[in-house]
């Protein structure tokens, strides 16, 4: 392979450009940006304070209700430093073991979050179609278990990322990344030399964690429906399909952003850079920004007690 003159190796310093073609305004765009990341963690926060103090709320739903929580705040503030920094700061640059640590920690908490999204999903499973069977089932150990399993599986999924761009792309066109924060597929188009290694990885950790966790997300719901409707009271049926209400919004908002911003990212050439930057950073900080306003909102028990507490 002849790598030409131009390129450069392993470089220790990369710039990301933040939103090409919006750089003169990006102090504006910004702001927005700025109050979706403070209301997210505020919500988010408050949320785990919530169920960390009413034992009441120590229940298997409200536990993972607040695992997702903390990922929220997590990934928000893994992305939302730094591009304020861009924006506002003119910090563009990063040194590349640190882009490739808040690559590793974005798709890792991505990965999390789809997890506990299915863990939820088969949590209002056992509890509407089997619920005498829920106590025994979603035991403290078990909960134990599927948190370590969520969180170990996003980790291991996500390494080899790291490890294949530190291998194998060692020479590089370019150390301008026209994004907003370290994306896998930002960083590997930079590369010099064949990336198809990692394209092709980085597609199947997306469809083996997400395409998985959707699958059987949706199974879980279609269960559900079906028992729901074949409940003899209508109170029954109505409570029942209210306590999913706020699950299906999350992960619709969450996967349908995520699909057609991946989809949008790879196969719309024709559509402006900076739309589909600003598809990709409105994809990240939405759901945290969304998760606790939709539950805080729809599930009375938070509700209360977020009403009680302020009335103070």
């Amino acid at each position: 392979m002849t790598i030409s003159n131009a390129t450069v190796f392993m470089p220790s310093v990369l710039t990301l450009v933040g939103i090409p073609g919006l750089e003169s305004v990006q102090c504006w765009i910004g702001i927005p940006f700025c109050v979706m990341y403070l209301i997210a963690m505020a919500g988010n926060s408050l949320l785990l304070f919530i169920i960390k103090s009413e034992r009441s709320l120590h229940e298997p739903m409200y536990i993972f209700l607040g695992m997702l929580g903390a990922t929220d705040i997590a990934l928000g503030s893994t992305i939302m430093p730094k591009m304020l920094g861009i924006f506002w700061f003119h910090m563009p640059e990063i040194y590349f073991d640190s882009c490739l640590l808040q690559m590793w920690l974005i798709h890792m908490f991505q990965g999390i979050e789809s997890g506990i999204l299915l863990a939820m999903a088969l949590d209002r499973y056992v509890a509407i179609c089997y619920p005498l069977r829920h106590a025994t089932v979603f035991t403290h150990q078990v909960l134990s278990l599927i948190v370590a399993v969520v969180i170990f599986r996003a980790a291991i999924f996500v390494a080899p990322c790291l490890v294949l761009i530190k291998c194998r792309l060692q020479f590089y066109h370019t150390t301008v990344i026209s994004h907003s924060y370290c994306e896998h597929m930002a960083i590997v188009k930079l590369a010099a030399g064949n990336v198809q290694v990692n394209k092709i990885y980085g597609l199947f950790v997306a469809f083996s964690v997400a395409g998985f966790d959707l699958i059987f997300i949706t199974l879980s719901y279609i269960l559900i429906f079906i028992t729901v409707f074949h409940l003899p009271q209508k109170e029954a049926r109505f409570k029942a399909f209210n306590t999913c209400i706020a699950h299906i919004c999350v992960f619709l908002q969450f996967y349908l952003l995520a699909f057609f911003s991946f989809f949008t990212h790879r196969f719309g050439s024709h559509v402006p850079p900076y739309i589909h930057i600003l598809l990709s950073s409105i994809y990240m900080l939405f759901p945290p920004f969304l998760n606790p306003l939709v539950y805080g909102i729809k599930i009375k028990q938070i509700r209360v007690h977020v009403v009680r507490m302020f009335c103070l």
